[in-house]
């Protein structure tokens, strides 16, 4: 019996990154949000999300940045253009592509992350908002709206 593979190689990472990021390019909904803060050029961000996946999955501690703040701050930038709904959608995306590139326990260990990732980054957007409950289930105002800086 095999023991299953929990650790990504960086080279798997890579085609993660490659794979789901020409996906969300190609997404009726995500596509336009990403292109609007991204740009023509992807290869800053998907080197980014490299290291990010790399620091996540194999703790290599490349990743550097503030995900949640970045976010926010796009998101207040650019008023409201990221929804809760977006969340499911990229999930939804990112584990069927995690599912089709890599053995199940591998895909698995993933979408477990992905799905912490964007309940933290949900979390993030409900603190920050003037209506939170409709970021997580938190009651009306149980939050104080703030602003990032």
């Amino acid at each position: 019996m095999s023991t299953p593979v929990l650790f990504p190689t960086e080279s798997q990472i890579e085609d993660l990154v490659a794979t789901f990021y020409a996906r969300i390019r190609k997404h009726p909904s995500l596509g336009p949000i990403f292109a609007r803060v991204i740009g023509d050029d992807w290869t800053p961000h998907l080197k980014v999300m490299c290291d990010f996946w790399s620091s996540v999955m194999l703790t290599t501690g490349r990743y550097k940045g503030r995900p949640i703040p970045a976010h926010v701050r796009i998101n207040q930038q650019r008023q409201g253009l990221i929804a809760p709904e977006h969340f499911t959608e990229w999930l939804s995306l990112f584990e069927a592509t995690a599912k089709e590139l890599f053995a199940p326990d591998l895909a698995a260990s993933f979408v477990e992350k992905a799905r912490r990732i964007a309940e933290s980054l949900k979390l993030g957007f409900a603190f920050h908002s003037a209506t939170p409950e409709i970021w997580a289930d938190l009651p009306p105002r149980a939050i104080p709206q703030t602003s990032v800086r």
